[in-house]
Formats: structure tokens, C-alpha cells, sequence
């Protein structure tokens, strides 16, 4: 055998034991006659002692060893002198009496230590090297225990897992499709899909109540920290439910992750709020309420007293930041400068101080009485310390948005996004449509098959706009991690909407036809929702970015440095696939 223990498991209780360890080595030390290496595997690290008194020739070969060397050793577990508190196995060494190089190992391009000097790119080029650091692992172990959660408590709700294809047809609706070429049907393409939407309805069709699956799904879009090209849901659909039917049941789920990965028991309900309060609030579909900041809005307090800036403005809105008042000016500068940037896309910032006698001092005093100043002060509900921080623009929803940058940067300043802290939310009743400028035409806000709240209904033929939509999102520490809606399940709803948004009845017919036709042979009310699997797990480590809880991510180009991918293939290929290739300069 390679091994009869790993290098994680050995003890104090262990003393005395003959046992074979293999695995890479960590490190080594030579200390006089003594050497020491510290051999490592997925369970842990454990120390090896080679004595030159009692073995010379094999203190020798221990002497060679570099580090990932690929060893194997058989020896005696004996207490450490010396104990490291650090590790498990810190009470224990093992005195080698057999030393086996099971391969050599070439230096590696950077430490495999928790703190590594490999910066990212680096690393994603050496992935599997990355992979042996405890920190990337340990990730991996985390999503692996998630995922086995939530397939357990799925399971007892009677939920089924059921495959789907990942060769489907192209929905050009929303982001963009990758596609596949057929070569047995030339010039044709699969595409991979965006999510398995049709397929899980069809199933509810097919009397399938309950169904789950944790499945890969791709999306051809530019990239951010927690977006990658290829991405895993945890895509759910229910028949026979109503929106509280499914909030109910994955509320309960993720207060079962919180419970069984986190050690963390929510008892409360989670908290709802409506699409319309949180832009109003908070200027953002996904509020972080792990601390208040909520926005009030003064375009009735400071608007019509020759401060051309708020007086011509369609929207004067602040933040009230508890205890900031000691910000310097120099911060204060900062913070200007942080609301100019492209990414945000103020024009400017305006503070005002509460001061310990609970008057105003602000950067714009000349315009505003103290009068005026004090009522902006109590629809804040300002108290001496706070600071007072306002933006104002033409567009109202872009502003919000500017302001709700501000909101989490000083969030972020003044410690209050805590990563072992989780405010859970449902956002509810969205608009169903979102009008382009551009296009001068409705699209649907989640998609097309999403139903109306019924009491909205009848709006579909006078206010489109006003349409509310029967969906829903789970927000956990301003992160979206799942979403879903209730569908629709009536033909001729379906037809109306398919309407509204611009499909012609030979468009409609030719992309979801299908559906259309299931739908005739008796579908279910249903709906369903679907988790980011990638999200949840770097929620729950405390990441920032979801490439480190997926083994083999891409970088922010799309590209995939290790394998090389994309990549250009051959001549031969393309005229096998029918498919000429004219890159643009």
C-alpha cells in the first residue's frame, strides 16, 4: 500500500505506531544532524524526522528532497518535543526508518502556502498547482459539503433530479448564446444553454412536481467577480404552488445551509421588500442591509433656494453616515473623488456635519439657512457626529444608483459590511417589463415565460409599464443568489406576451412552439427559482470573487490560460463544420 494513514489523521493516541505516509513535500529543515521535511496531503501536513546518526544514507536522500517531490515513507509515530499549536498533528512526528521518491518534482512558479507570492494570473496558469494550497482547497470541500445539502433537503421535500440536454437551441432573449456547431446538420447550431427554463417547465407538463438539478449553464457576457462565461445553478420548478408556496420552501433551504455549513440558526422570516422600496432606499434591485444608510429623498427640503445644482435637478437625495463627522477634508476630498469616477459617474458631493451642539455646518452653508439645514437634519434623523452626505442628478434612477455606490463604499469605510454577518431578503414584485429607449420596445424584465401578479392583468392592454410580475429574488449581503417566478401557464397569456414584447406569431411559433404546444395537452400552474451555486459558496467563504470555490475558472477575458482556451482549430475542422471564419481587425 502507498499509505496506511494520511497526513492529516496521526495523534498523540497514535504513539508508537509503524505507519506509511505519501504525498508533497512542503518544506524541509536542516538543523545539525537532524532533517526535517514536512510532508503534505489533502488531509493535512505532518512532520518527518531523519536522523544522520541513525540512518546516514537516508538523511542524505531526505537532504536531496525538493519541494513537491511526490514521496512516500514508513516510520514511527513519536510525541513532539517541540509541539506546534498550529496544526492538528502539531503533538506528533514521525521518525523515518524508509524513504521512496514516488516522483521529482521541478520548483514550483510560486509557494504553496495559504499566503502564496503567485499573483492571479499566475495562478490561473498553474491551477492544479493552485489547487494544493489549503485556502483553494478547502473551498472545493465547502462546495462539495453545500452541494450534498442541498441534494439531501431537496430530497426530503420530494423534489427528483433530472438531467437535461446541454446541446439546445438558441433564444436569442437577453445575453448572448454560446453556440455549437452540428456537423450532421451543416450550417445548423446548438447552443448551450442559458439555463434549462423551457426544459424544467416541460417537465411540470410531464407531471414531474418537484424537480431539481445542479447544473452547468453558460452565458456569452462580459465578465465581473462574480460572473464567469460557464457557471453552476441550482435550478428548481414546482407545480401546483403559488409565490408563497416557493419562498416558503427555499427559505427553508437556505435556513438549512446556513444551519448545517455555517453553524448559524435563522429563526426569523426573512425579510420582504418590494422591487419599487428598494430602488427608492437603497437605488439597487440587491440591498446589503447588514447596516441602514437608507436614502431620503430633499427635493422638498433643499430645492428652490439658488443652489442651482439641487435647483435643477430632478432628484436630491442623501445618506446619513452615524459618527463620520470626524471625516477630514482630506476624506471628504476622497469621497468626492470617489463618486466623480467613470464606474459611478457623479458630478460632484455635498456634506453637511452635525455638530456636538446639534447645528449644521455644510459645504454649501451659503445657500441654506440653518433653519433649512436643521429640517434636513430631522428627516434624517441626524444626531451630533453624523455625517451628512447628498447627490443629485438629472436622472432619477441613474442617480440612485450613484448613491448607492456611495452608501456601500461607506459601508465598506466605516466596517460595517462584516462577512460573518448575513441580512437575508426577499425582493418581490418587480416590473415585469423594462422599456429601451433605444429600441423603442418592451423586453421582459426576468423572461418571457414570467406570469403577471394576476390583479395586474388587466393592465397588460392599458399600462404595460405598470405591470408588476409574480417573481422574486433572494438577496443575501446585497448578493443576488437565486431568483425565480411563478410562470405562465395559460396559451393565450402566453401569446399576449409574447406580443407585448415584439414576437411576431411565426417568431414565437418557431422559437417556442414547443412550449406552446405542451401547453395545450394540460399544464399545471407552476414556478420555480434558481440559485447560484457559485455565489452561495464564496458567500459562505467569505470571498469576493466566485473564481476561487470553482476548480478550473476563467479569467476576466473569458480565457481559460492553463488549457489555452479558446483557441484557433483547424482548417480541416471548419470545412468538416461548413464554417468559414473572417475575424474583424
Amino acid at each position: 500500500m502507498y499509505r496506511t494513514r494520511t497526513c492529516g489523521d496521526l495523534r498523540l493516541a497514535d504513539e508508537g505506531l509503524v505507519v506509511t505516509l505519501s504525498g508533497w513535500v512542503q518544506k524541509t529543515r536542516k538543523m545539525g544532524g537532524m532533517t526535517f521535511v514536512d510532508i503534505r496531503d489533502r488531509y493535512g501536513i505532518t512532520q518527518l524526522v531523519f536522523n544522520q546518526e541513525v540512518d546516514a544514507s537516508l538523511c542524505e536522500k531526505a537532504n536531496k528532497l525538493g519541494r513537491e517531490y511526490v514521496i512516500q515513507v514508513t516510520g514511527i509515530v513519536r510525541e513532539r518535543s517541540s509541539k506546534n499549536s498550529n496544526i492538528p498533528t502539531g503533538d506528533i512526528e514521525l521518525i523515518v526508518s524508509e524513504l521512496n521518491i514516488l516522483n521529482p518534482a521541478v520548483t514550483p512558479p510560486f509557494t504553496i502556502e495559504d499566503e502564496t507570492d503567485g499573483g492571479d494570473d499566475l495562478r490561473m496558469k498553474f491551477r492544479y498547482l493552485d489547487l494544493r494550497r489549503n485556502a483553494v482547497r478547502k473551498n472545493l470541500e465547502l462546495r462539495h459539503k453545500m452541494t450534498f445539502e442541498i441534494r439531501n433537503y431537496l430530497d426530503k421535500q420530494g423534489f427528483l433530479e433530472v438531467e437535461t440536454p446541454i446541446l439546445v437551441n438558441s433564444t436569442p432573449e437577453g445575453a448572448r448564446d454560446f453556440v455549437v456547431p452540428s456537423r450532421m446538420n451543416p450550417g445548423q447550431f446548438y447552443a448551450l444553454p442559458q439555463s434549462p427554463q423551457t426544459l424544467k417547465q416541460l417537465l411540470m407538463v410531464s407531471g414531474f412536481d418537484r424537480y431539481f438539478q445542479i447544473v452547468k449553464c453558460f452565458r456569452d457576457e462580459d465578465l465581473r467577480a462574480d460572473r464567469q462565461p460557464e457557471f453552476t445553478q441550482i435550478d428548481c420548478e414546482m407545480s401546483f404552488v403559488e409565490q408563497e408556496d416557493i419562498i416558503t420552501t427555499f427559505e427553508g433551504m437556505a435556513k438549512h445551509l446556513f444551519k448545517t455549513i455555517r453553524g448559524v440558526e435563522i429563526k426569523d422570516a426573512f425579510q420582504r421588500m418590494t422591487w419599487h422600496d428598494a430602488m427608492k432606499l437603497y437605488g439597487s434591485d440587491k440591498p446589503d442591509l447588514r447596516f441602514g444608510m437608507p436614502f431620503v429623498e430633499l427635493m422638498d427640503i433643499l430645492k428652490g433656494y439658488g443652489f442651482s445644482v439641487f435647483d435643477n435637478a430632478a432628484y436630491v437625495g442623501g445618506i446619513c453616515a452615524e459618527g463620520a463627522a470626524t471625516y477630514t477634508r482630506k476624506q471628504l476630498d476622497q469621497l468626492t473623488e470617489f463618486v466623480k469616477r467613470p464606474q459611478v459617474g457623479a458630478k460632484g458631493l455635498v456634506y453637511a456635519r452635525v455638530e456636538a451642539d446639534g447645528s449644521v455646518k455644510s459645504s454649501v452653508d451659503k445657500f441654506y439657512t440653518q433653519e433649512t439645514l436643521q429640517k434636513m437634519k430631522e428627516a434624517f434623523g441626524a444626531k451630533p457626529g453624523d455625517l451628512i452626505l447628498i447627490l443629485s442628478g438629472d436622472d432619477i434612477m441613474k442617480t440612485r444608483k450613484q448613491l448607492c455606490e456611495l452608501r456601500l463604499e461607506m459601508g465598506s469605510q466605516l466596517g460595517l459590511r462584516d462577512k460573518d454577518k448575513f441580512a437575508c431578503l426577499w425582493v418581490i414584485d418587480f416590473p415585469l417589463f423594462e422599456w429601451s429607449e433605444e429600441d423603442q420596445r418592451f423586453y421582459a424584465m426576468h423572461h418571457p415565460f414570467t406570469s403577471p401578479k394576476p390583479e395586474d392583468i388587466p393592465l397588460l392592454d392599458s399600462d404595460p409599464g405598470a405591470v408588476r410580475a409574480n417573481a422574486y429574488d433572494m438577496v443575501i449581503n446585497g448578493v443576488e443568489v437565486g431568483g425565480g417566478s411563478i410562470r405562465i401557464h395559460d396559451s393565450q397569456l402566453q401569446n399576449k406576451m409574447f406580443h407585448l414584447l415584439g414576437f411576431t406569431e411565426e417568431s414565437a411559433q418557431a422559437r417556442f412552439g414547443f412550449l406552446m404546444n405542451a401547453f395545450k395537452y394540460g399544464a399545471p400552474p407552476h414556478g420555480g427559482l434558481a440559485y447560484g451555486l457559485d455565489r452561495w459558496v464564496s458567500l459562505f467563504a467569505g470571498l469576493d470573487s466566485i473564481r476561487d470555490c470553482i476548480a478550473f475558472p476563467k479569467n476576466n477575458s473569458g480565457r481559460d490560460v492553463m488549457l489555452d482556451a479558446p483557441s484557433i482549430i483547424d482548417d480541416s475542422q471548419l470545412e468538416e463544420l461548413c464554417i468559414q471564419v473572417n475575424v474583424k481587425e
